[in-house]
């Protein structure tokens, strides 16, 4: 391991033994949730990864060290000060050597996982195709690193500000499969149906595990496995006030001229303001799901294919 990547002893121990890890992101805590309820949140998910029976590595750049595992002191930097930057893989250099402090995103996390020999991530959505990427070329790096990192991703879809369909038509152009668990539908983030299906169902963990190991035995795991895992429909955000609240929010980053990285956490703010704080409630439940299918995935992985 180069010193620029730190694994806890704890992390390091179940990653060198085989045991089961899930890394987590930080961008949700930094950037995705109100201060003060990031802190409780940031321990009701590892406490989520802890019960389902893996080890929880979230993941961060502290004091330009890329940080796999962080303790409760960590975590409260990462979730109380101001001015922690988003950091996707192409800002990871440059983070570490101004020693910046940095929360990671879909993207920086799964290759950061990955290079620590961590099969298995949770986060909320993904990252996608933005609407009029065919004039603004404003598509999500989420999707190219997933396109070549071997990493099972649970989430709970994309972020319904995203053209789902072409997110989906360039996760299948990059070869990345598409599992949808315990439905046939891919889900849309707040919603449980975003209006697309998915080409794949697996009804238990034990399931994606085995569709990993198969990949393996190919030599065809270049690239992730996406499990989508959608709230039941009756923890879903209420479909009309999602829609209302999307349109407006459409509005909003119009005239406030927000791009780029910048889009999603104005937009979640925005929803959590809009909807009087449901949208807050639905977005924790679904990293929390998502957190316990994880640890399940991982638990089923090593024990289908302890040598990885």
């Amino acid at each position: 391991m180069p010193e620029t990547l730190v694994l806890t002893d704890e992390v390091a121990d179940a990653v060198g033994t085989g045991r089961p890890v899930v890394a987590l992101e930080s961008t949700i805590l930094a950037h995705g949730l109100p201060r003060g309820e990031n802190r409780v949140a940031a321990d009701r998910i590892e406490d989520a990864v802890r019960a389902g029976g893996a080890v929880p590595a979230t993941v961060a750049v502290l004091d330009g060290t890329v940080r796999i595992g962080l303790g409760p002191a960590e975590l409260d930097r990462l979730c109380d000060r101001d001015g922690i930057a988003k950091l996707s893989v192409r800002d990871l250099g440059a983070a570490l050597a101004l020693g910046v402090d940095g929360a990671t995103t879909v993207a920086s996390t799964s290759a950061l996982a990955h290079r620590a020999g961590i099969a298995v991530f949770a986060t909320g959505g993904l990252g996608g195709v933005h609407r009029e990427a065919g004039d603004t070329f404003d598509v999500s790096a989420d999707l190219r690193v997933l396109g070549r990192t071997p990493i099972v991703v649970v989430c709970a879809g994309v972020k319904s500000i995203l053209d789902v369909g072409g997110t989906l038509e360039y996760l299948e152009t990059l070869s990345v499969p598409v599992l949808g668990y315990r439905t046939d539908r891919f889900p849309g983030f707040y919603l449980s149906d975003s209006g697309f299906g998915v080409p794949w169902r697996i009804d238990d963990a034990a399931q994606a595990a085995a569709i990993q190991v198969r990949r393996r035995q190919l030599g065809l795991d270049d690239a992730a496995v996406v499990v989508a895992n959608p709230l039941p429909p009756d923890r879903q955000l209420d479909p009309g006030l999602h829609d209302r609240t999307l349109e407006q929010g459409l509005a909003m980053l119009a005239a406030e001229s927000v791009t780029g990285k910048d889009v999603t956490p104005r937009l979640l703010e925005f929803f959590h303001q809009a909807t009087g704080g449901a949208s807050l409630r639905v977005n924790l439940d679904l990293v929390l799901s998502n957190a316990a299918l994880a640890a399940a995935i991982a638990v089923a992985l090593a024990q289908a294919d302890p040598a990885r």
